[in-house]
């Protein structure tokens, strides 16, 4: 018997383990979803429809659960918030289900994503575009983008089967703009989206094959070009009529089959891009919702690296200094002569680095402030940063707490809007951190709660006011004094 409740403690404790790994990974909870819509936020929730006409509600960003509703059933459908309404488009047949072409996209109207609020009503749905099932286009996988400089609203849609084409559409109404012809934009992909960036649009489309679990080949690729009508060009000259496309994601982290994107703005400088992949080989080969920070390199979009749990030193973008405790430094003591006297057939050996055994009982036992200093790989500025997955999250990521390696002194925001560390990680809120990466690379670190500074928390920053001075402060993705690296 004790043998079976060893054994039973083990499983529980690999099983917590893998949980945890999953949480820091991708979405936690049930992402289950199939070529997610662009995710809207609606009256503090988020929402994402898929094929199907069902999608998924999350409180935080980042635990999803099904629940979203979206009449009219078919296939991808894409979401944009116009004023104080939303506009829903999806298709209907078409992409040879059925064995056919004839396809159909619609669109409609809420004012409400929520299904319990009393603005919840769709409106009846606008066909837009269709295809016979014979032209050399598959009226599916609609993207929606109202250009911020012109206010004109545009709907792309496509398969491999034919031309991707573009159509424009009245913001006022959600319908066909009289008498607007559809221009061919694209060939070689299909589910894409429209965006518009510092001069630019870009056209994301998923290239590769679908639907065929852990064997599909679905990634995203980008071309971009100074009118929303293309052409559109890859990085290498290549338009996106001769197969072009550069990479934005494709298949990492034990998922294959990027496809459907979505891009949301947070803050300057703060962006995700959603998708899914077609399927998740922690999740039993499941197709799930994934949000990755969306970075922009040399005027490319491209898929962020997850944050990944792990033991750090904490650089500061201004300089590189490290943040550190504000301890006295210990020396280490070896054997120094200088190097002009070392012989050099001397044997060479390895130096032990020094331990947190070494150091630890000259550190005060309370509250410890920080600062930041040359890093020099010792106890002090060693940082365990783990997800806390009963914590919540925000839009891409779970609450983390910062810890001393091999301590549970850990990271947290004070009420005079400063930063130290206390003797003890407990699970309050000012110990919690938000971790996002920037557009550039580089990532903010947010406290969940600021003590007696209620909000306070949505702007401030842990922040570089000097080379050895780091504090809270207002976030400003300009400045390199909000910006930080991880290694």
């Amino acid at each position: 018997m004790k043998t079976m409740a060893n054994y039973r403690n083990i499983l529980i404790a690999i099983s917590a383990m893998l949980m945890l790994s999953l949480s820091a990974k991708a979405q936690v909870g049930q992402p289950y979803i199939h070529d997610p819509s662009t995710i809207m936020e609606c009256d503090g929730k988020y929402y994402t429809f898929g094929t199907g006409g069902g999608g998924l509600i999350s409180e935080d960003g980042w635990t999803w659960k099904s629940g979203a509703v979206r009449p009219g059933g078919g296939a991808a459908p894409d979401a944009i918030k116009i004023g104080d309404r939303y506009l829903v488009a999806y298709g209907n047949s078409g992409g040879g289900l059925g064995g056919g072409h004839n396809a159909h996209i619609f669109t409609m109207w809420s004012k409400s994503l929520d299904p319990q609020s009393a603005d919840f009503k769709f409106s009846e749905p606008t066909e837009v575009a269709s295809s016979d099932g014979y032209e050399d286009n598959d009226a599916i996988d609609p993207g929606l983008l109202l250009d911020p400089t012109t206010g004109r609203l545009w709907l792309s849609y496509g398969t491999y089967f034919g031309n991707i084409r573009l159509v424009e559409l009245d913001p006022k109404t959600g319908q066909r703009v009289e008498g607007n012809k559809p221009v061919n934009i694209a060939i070689d992909c299909e589910a894409t989206d429209l965006m518009y960036r510092d001069g630019w649009y870009y056209l994301l489309g998923t290239h590769g094959t679908c639907c065929d679990g852990v064997n599909s080949t679905y990634n995203i690729v980008v071309g971009r070009s100074r009118t929303v009508t293309g052409p559109y060009m890859d990085n290498v000259g290549r338009t996106m009529f001769e197969g072009g496309g550069r990479m934005v994601i494709n298949a990492g982290d034990s998922a294959v089959g990027p496809g459907h994107f979505g891009r949301r703005i947070i803050d300057e400088g703060v962006e995700v891009m959603s998708c899914h992949y077609e399927a998740d080989f922690n999740r039993s080969g499941r197709s799930v919702l994934a949000i990755r920070p969306l970075l922009w390199k040399k005027g490319w979009p491209m898929a962020g690296e997850r944050f990944k749990e792990g033991t750090y030193a904490i650089e500061s973008e201004r300089r590189g200094y490290a943040l550190e405790l504000s301890v006295d430094f210990v020396r280490m003591m070896t054997k120094q002569q200088p190097f002009f006297r070392i012989d050099p057939k001397e044997p060479v050996v390895s130096l032990p680095e020094q331990q947190l055994s070494d150091v630890i009982g000259t550190w005060p036992k309370g509250d410890i402030r920080v600062r930041i200093g040359d890093y020099m790989f010792r106890p002090h500025q060693l940082w365990t940063i783990t997800a806390v997955p009963d914590a919540g999250g925000y839009l891409g990521g779970p609450y983390y707490k910062i810890t001393i390696k091999g301590t549970e002194r850990a990271l947290a925001a004070t009420a005079e809007k400063e930063v130290g560390t206390v003797p003890q990680f407990t699970g309050a809120p000012e110990q919690l951190w938000r971790i996002e990466q920037l557009t550039d690379g580089t990532y903010r670190i947010m406290p969940k709660v600021i003590p007696s500074h209620p909000g306070l928390n949505t702007r401030y920053v842990l922040y570089s006011a000097g080379d050895s001075n780091p504090t809270l402060a207002l976030y400003d993705f300009n400045s390199d004094n909000s910006k930080w690296n991880f290694r």
